[in-house]
């Protein structure tokens, strides 16, 4: 979404779910693995992802590009040790542990830097966030996964938070199937995997 017409100095971010930070956190996966597939190799691939599955405007990201960043490596690590800190926190209530006390307090400061939320609009036949043009930080930007972390940990669905039970792979989702038996990322990964595992296994037997 651009900037609303009504605020020309404000940016319009779309209303995600809680399952945005999820998806943050799961840009590292294969955790467990000798060479665990990264998705971000810079901070333009961070960027990247901010407008192409968090719905930043791109308008916003340019904003952010012209003030000058003065230390890029030190935002790029900023915005991994956010994806980090969110992966323990969930890999936690996933383990049915609880989460380390210094995880927490870490949490608040980017909590604090993310932009506040100034009205419900909608524009381009969907709902967002009215967001004030002076939110052109990093943390403005990773704003829509702080605001659904912070309503995934304090809401109804954080009991559905589970981890793949293929403990190479780690990978955070909701289980929102009707039993709440779901146990791989997909079938059609780990599934299969599994499934692939015990019938070569069965016959060897």
């Amino acid at each position: 979404m651009k900037k609303t017409d009504a605020h020309t100095d404000s940016f319009l971010i779309p209303a995600q779910s809680e399952a945005l930070s999820i998806d943050f956190a799961n840009t590292r996966y294969w955790r467990e693995t000798d060479a665990p597939t990264e998705t971000f190799g810079s901070l333009d691939d961070v960027l990247a992802w901010c407008r192409n599955t968090a719905g930043v405007p791109a308008a916003m990201i340019d904003s952010f590009r012209a003030q000058g960043l003065r230390d890029e490596a030190a935002a790029f690590a900023d915005a991994v040790a956010l994806r980090e800190l969110l992966y323990r926190l969930y890999l936690a209530q996933a383990q049915g542990a609880e989460p380390r006390a210094d995880d927490l307090a870490a949490l608040r400061p980017y909590l604090d830097r993310a932009a506040p939320r100034q009205a419900l609009a909608r524009a381009d036949g969907r709902y967002g966030w009215v967001v004030d043009g002076r939110y052109c930080s990093l943390a403005g930007l990773l704003s829509p996964v702080l605001w659904s972390a912070a309503e995934l940990l304090g809401g109804p669905r954080l009991d559905k938070l589970k981890r793949c039970a293929n403990d190479r792979c780690q990978w955070l989702f909701l289980d929102d199937s009707k039993n709440g038996s779901r146990r791989w990322c997909s079938m059609s990964a780990c599934g299969n995997r599994a499934k692939a595992h015990r019938h070569y296994h069965g016959k060897s037997a």
